[in-house]
This record gives structure tokens, C-alpha cells and sequence, in this order.
């Protein structure tokens, strides 16, 4: 089995928290994030998909103490987005040890992110509403088409993309595989599905796909639709 399953922690006020369909007056509160992550590690997760919500909102990240935590306390190889929009706090976040995750300046600023590739870690978070890209902690809009900007990417040194369709995210809907399919066939770069995962037979479907290579796994999660356990160690090498 190849797909690499992605544990989610989205951090408000050092919290893990779900929200629905991005909208921040939504988001339930869970528990401490650092025992979230610590129980993914006993479970057999290798990897961590951490999102600063506040950081995005705000445009600098905001739960930095906690994410670093998380990092000196397992073994989990960390991916983590939220404000993260100049080499400064990409440099931190990787000397921490972790992927950064570049969002809203991947759609300001291509360049940038191109550039930032070849010295850092990097993964391009693509979160789409409607089928045009969305920013600033999903608040604004804009008129850039995903499949367009994943386009952008292909031959870069870019590690990944993370596409999330925002109108199934925390809605336990399933996951839009052609969609997901589109962008990683735009850029030929490393693809994880985000937003909507609900079942176990999903990832039998995922897996069969010879385009999406990793998936983010949250409210199916933290509202006991799936036995991530079970699922872990049905995926591992």
C-alpha cells in the first residue's frame, strides 16, 4: 500500500480544533494538541499535518510554542501551515523540523515559493472553493483558478501539494478525487487530499489512484467515524 495517511491537528489558542467548511465561528474544541499528536504517534502515524489557524487569519503564526512541542516530542514528521508568508518564519519553522506549508503568498507570489524550494522543505497548500483558490485563512477569494496554479508548480523543487476543496472540509462529504486528481496531474508533484474524508473504504479508493499519493485524515477522525488505528496499520509499508 503507498498512500500516506496524515493525521490533522488545526490549532486555535493552542487547541486542536475542527471547523466546518473553514468558517472560524464553527470550530469545536477537542483537547490539548500536543496528547492529539503524542496518540497519532502510539497509533503509528509517521506524519503530522498541523494548521495554525490563528496564524492564517492573522498572517503570522501565533501558536509557535505548541507546534514546537509537538516537534521535540515525537517522531512524527511534521507539515505545518498557518502565516507563513516570508523566509524568516519558513527558515524557523524548518530549523524546528518541519515541511512549511505555503498557502495564500503561493498565490501572491509563485516566485517566491519556487525560490524558497530549493533552499527549504517545502509544500504548496492549494484550498480551493468553487474551483478558484482561496486565501487568508480562506476568507478572500480569488479569481485564480486551482488547476492554474498548480500549473505553476510542475518541475519545481516543490515537495508537495495539499488541495483542499473548502466546501467538504469538516463536512465529512468525502473527498473530491477528481478534483484532487486535476491538480496533481497540473503539476507532477507529490499530491495529498485534504477536505471531506469520512470512510474507511475511502482510502481503498484513494490508493488506487495513481495520482494522489497522500491524504489528510481530521474530523472522521476526532468524531469516531474511522478506527485510524486500523487504518494506520493497514496503510504502512
Amino acid at each position: 500500500m503507498a498512500l500516506d495517511i496524515y493525521p490533522a491537528i488545526d490549532l486555535k489558542d493552542g487547541k486542536a480544533v475542527r471547523l466546518f467548511k473553514g468558517e472560524m465561528q464553527s470550530a469545536k474544541v477537542y483537547g490539548e494538541a500536543l496528547d492529539f499528536a503524542k496518540s497519532f504517534e502510539d497509533m503509528g502515524a509517521k506524519f503530522l499535518h498541523i494548521v495554525d489557524l490563528d496564524g492564517a487569519m492573522a498572517g503570522i503564526p501565533k501558536n509557535l510554542t505548541h507546534i514546537e512541542k509537538i516537534i521535540a516530542s515525537t517522531t512524527l514528521q511534521v507539515q505545518v501551515g498557518g502565516g507563513i508568508r516570508d523566509e524568516t518564519r519558513i527558515k524557523l519553522y524548518t530549523q524546528m523540523g518541519a515541511r512549511v506549508i505555503l498557502g495564500s503568498i503561493a498565490t501572491e507570489n509563485w516566485d517566491f515559493v519556487k525560490t524558497m524550494a530549493e533552499s527549504y522543505p517545502v509544500a504548496v497548500g492549494i484550498d480551493s472553493r468553487n474551483g478558484k483558490v482561496a486565501t487568508q485563512g480562506w476568507v478572500e477569494e480569488s479569481t485564480l483558478d486551482s488547476q492554474t496554479l498548480a500549473t505553476k508548480f510542475a518541475g519545481s523543487k516543490v515537495q508537495a501539494i495539499i488541495c483542499t476543496d473548502i466546501n467538504r472540509d469538516g463536512a465529512l462529504s468525502g473527498i473530491n478525487i477528481d478534483w484532487t486528481e486535476n491538480i496533481a496531474k497540473s503539476s507532477g508533484i507529490y499530491t495529498i487530499a485534504s477536505g471531506g474524508f469520512a470512510r474507511l473504504d475511502e482510502l481503498h479508493t484513494l490508493d488506487k489512484s495513481p495520482y494522489i499519493s497522500g491524504v489528510i485524515v481530521g474530523k472522521a477522525f476526532y468524531e469516531g467515524k474511522i478506527n485510524l488505528k486500523e487504518a494506520l496499520q493497514f496503510f504502512r509499508d
